[in-house]
């Protein structure tokens, strides 16, 4: 247990530098099992997008003790370390199902689309995902629910960025598709947000399950939209259990037991969750039999965290309930994570690095389920 206080705070030019120079630094050409990788999504995979956006007031993701762990600096993710789309990018070397290590390739880490996006070429691809991004715009719960949301940012304006970058690297409908076919697409996570800040902001609960039908709907089109593009393998992931949440089992805390399953989660949002990632492999069925020539690939996010929550300790986890980074509240809530707020011991040793997001060291035993199986209907070291 300690105080990660003292640092001194890293400048988003210098950042901004470090994924240059991951860029310039790409092998092109790289012969694997795909040659580049776009994802669209939110905080979970941004890469930098959301600091760059908010680069006159970057918060405290732009200070330690965000990015401790593997970079030793912060990097614009949310995260003591890396995010899981890191961790898909050693796809790019995988080649006959013989799997090296990305840094011992020197393959790049997925750059952030914002920083380089009317210049950069992108060789081995580019993340559009934006810190707090939503499914709907925020015009929608404005105009239909008299709510407005805290973020501005939302996947039609991730896929229009995307598709200003495809008309600048790959112009002309040949060459995009080229381009796409042997390109995977992330489709997220996304989605998580146009619950979490309803329910954050203390809404009725009922109302989500009203609006989920057009959350899931917004997802579907814009996998669609990309398969329209030339994609040809895209990986759709589902909601996590965000009963297991710090920030929700802080929040929600209750004294009625039956409102907790087993493993000390909340139920109600548990039950939630999996009602959206019940509508969304449904609609994913539907995309399936809409584009046979596409691989549609399902990612249960929910099952590969509730692995380290039903069995922490096979994971080195020893609590996966509590956050590694804040305060000294109930599940270390009571304070956001910061460069004062408490670091109680090695991110390793958590599931939850500041709260609601998670460490690199969860993040990778998601893709590992991912990569892997079985958290994913097709693994993605099977789906070349």
């Amino acid at each position: 247990m300690g105080s990660f206080m003292g640092q001194y705070p890293i400048s988003l030019p210098a950042v901004l530098l470090v994924s240059a120079v991951l860029l310039l630094n790409a092998e092109l050409g790289l012969g694997g099992c795909f040659k580049r990788i776009f994802s669209f999504g939110d905080s979970i995979i941004d890469t930098g997008n959301g600091a760059y956006a908010g680069r006159n007031s970057p918060g405290p993701i732009m200070h330690l003790p965000y990015g401790m762990t593997y970079f030793q600096l912060p990097t614009g993710r949310i995260s003591d370390g890396r995010v899981i789309v890191d961790f898909y990018g050693m796809l790019s070397k995988f080649c006959e199902h013989f799997f090296v290590s990305a840094q011992a390739l020197g393959l790049p880490l997925l750059p952030p689309s914002m920083p380089q996006a009317g210049t950069g070429q992108f060789p081995t691809g580019a993340n559009f995902a934006v810190f707090g991004s939503l499914a709907l715009s925020p015009d929608y719960y404005r105009t239909k629910y008299n709510f407005t949301m805290p973020m501005p940012w939302c996947l039609d304006g991730q896929l229009d960025s995307f598709k200003k970058v495809l008309a600048r690297i790959a112009p002309g409908e040949a060459a995009t598709k080229s381009l796409l076919g042997e390109s995977l697409v992330v489709m997220g996570e996304i989605g998580g947000n146009d619950y979490n800040f309803w329910f954050f902001a203390r809404r009725s609960r009922e109302i989500p399950d009203k609006y989920m039908p057009d959350v899931i709907a917004r997802i579907g089109a814009g996998v669609q939209e990309v398969i329209d593009l030339g994609a040809r393998t895209v990986l759709v992931p589902g909601n996590f259990p965000i009963g297991c949440v710090p920030t929700y089992l802080g929040g929600f805390r209750t004294d009625n037991s039956t409102d907790y399953d087993d493993f000390r989660c909340l139920k109600w949002f548990n039950d939630f969750s999996q009602r959206h990632n019940k509508a969304l492999k449904q609609e994913i069925s539907r995309l399936r039999a809409q584009n046979p020539g596409a691989k549609i690939i399902y990612a249960d996010y929910y099952g590969a965290a509730m692995e380290f929550v039903m069995n922490p300790h096979s994971h080195g986890i020893d609590d996966p309930l509590v956050a590694c980074c804040g305060g000294a509240g109930p599940y270390h809530t009571g304070k956001s994570c910061n460069n004062t707020a408490t670091i109680w011991g090695n991110p390793a040793k958590f599931a939850s690095w500041d709260q609601i997001h998670m460490t690199e060291k969860a993040y990778n035993i998601i893709a590992d389920g991912v990569l892997n199986g079985p958290y994913a209907d097709t693994p993605l070291l099977h789906a070349c």
